[in-house]
């Protein structure tokens, strides 16, 4: 084993920071310059074809999506740590939350980010931004019917789902959406916070 993640402080790499460092995973982590001159360059497009970060290399072994670079790391380092066993309804609950956070609740979140920081001035389209809002609120009212009485996603148990839901919701709270009325998201997110992985990722 011999990680290296190519990595943007406030992108999807905080998901593979903090997953390792809730395993206690060696990483070696290489921050990139995140200008379009670079992302669109011939040596960083070898590595992420579509100017992407992050970028999570195993030896020889080359990963561009952070959902499955966590995957991997799971299954190749884990030992059974942070998911359900395979085939039972808390795995399958544990896909469902892992694909809602990038699948369903990061896509408005993304085309908010688009809009309001990423794109110049006179790409951006405010009809957009607010159509993402309300969007992205659909998907903050889904994970507060959704969460139980446990802490995390599944109950007492931490596991990456909860990973992957967090930097959703560092997004969220950046775009001012996580308002009052959601009190199981605030409660929820609050124990992530609390969690000492989670801050130094965030601070890397």
């Amino acid at each position: 084993m011999a990680l290296t993640l190519y990595h943007v402080p406030g992108s999807r790499s905080l998901r593979v920071v903090w997953l390792c460092l809730e395993l206690d995973l060696p990483l070696t982590i290489e921050t990139i310059d995140f200008s379009p001159k670079f992302r669109n360059s011939e040596g960083w497009r070898a590595l992420s074809p579509t100017g992407k970060v992050p970028v999570l290399r195993d030896d020889g072994f080359t990963m561009f999506e952070s959902g499955a670079m966590l995957q991997y790391l799971l299954d190749a380092y884990g030992a059974g740590q942070l998911q359900p066993v395979a085939g039972t309804q808390a795995a399958a609950m544990f896909q469902q939350w892992s694909w809602f956070a990038e699948a369903t609740f990061a896509r408005p979140l993304g085309d908010i980010a688009q809009h309001t920081v990423v794109r110049e001035e006179a790409q951006r389209i405010p009809a957009v931004v607010e159509d993402a809002r309300a969007r992205a609120r659909v998907c903050l009212q889904a994970l507060e019917t959704g969460l139980g009485a446990g802490p995390y996603l599944l109950g007492e148990a931490f596991t990456a789902a909860d990973i992957n839901m967090g930097y959703s919701l560092v997004l969220a709270e950046r775009f001012g959406l996580i308002e009052p009325g959601l009190g199981r998201v605030m409660a929820y997110f609050s124990c992530l916070k609390a969690r000492p992985h989670f801050t130094t990722a965030l601070s890397l």
